[in-house]
């Protein structure tokens, strides 16, 4: 039984998990908008989320959380500068997902995860 079990695993131990939801929020928040799979845009979407969320508060400590997360210091200066101003009269629902269809591949469902303007 899963009773209490939040989240997707993904296949991957915690630690690649984790390394990989850090870089695809960083890369999101950087570019704006990436393709990936739906589970993993389903899991990205509420990191990020919070992460804009922190930088709508802005103070230091907001910024020392935001860095540890994320993973690189020009991203994190963009967040608060640029992108969360912009949703400063928004509370939540920052992102969109939009279905693209399957990959060639693995028949894998693709979705590109975008911050709504």
């Amino acid at each position: 039984m899963r009773h209490k079990v939040a989240g997707r695993h993904l296949s991957r131990p915690t630690e690649h998990r984790w390394a990989l939801y850090r870089s695809q929020v960083t890369a999101l928040l950087a570019h704006e908008k990436i393709t990936t799979t739906e589970a993993k845009a389903k899991e990205v979407r509420s990191l990020a989320e919070k992460m804009i969320t922190l930088g709508k508060d802005g103070s230091l400590a907001s910024r020392r959380e935001a860095l540890a997360f994320i993973t690189d210091k020009k991203v994190v200066d963009k967040l608060f500068a640029e992108i969360a101003p912009g949703y400063a009269d928004r509370s939540g629902g920052y992102t969109r997902l939009l279905k693209l269809g399957s990959r060639h591949g693995d028949n894998a469902p693709m979705v590109q995860i975008e911050l709504v303007k």
